[in-house]
């Protein structure tokens, strides 16, 4: 696994392709797909921890510009 993860969710998403595609080359030894597996699994979790608080925020914000009734 990278010592680095991308920090911004779109460099996380990026990141998530490439590993996809390197994976169904079919040319990775078990060793580098189990690393790129569990990279790709932690990435995937902060995706969606960032999806989700951008969805609180949004229902957070829809809920206080409705009007009174």
């Amino acid at each position: 696994m990278s010592d680095v993860l991308p920090q911004t969710f779109e460099a996380k998403l990026a990141r998530i392709d490439a590993i996809v595609k390197e994976l169904e080359g079919g040319s990775v030894e078990l060793q580098r797909a189990t690393e790129l597996f569990k990279e790709g699994k932690t990435l995937t979790r902060d995706c969606e921890a960032h999806l989700k608080s951008a969805q609180e925020q949004i229902d957070r914000a829809s809920r206080d510009e409705s009007p009174p009734g």
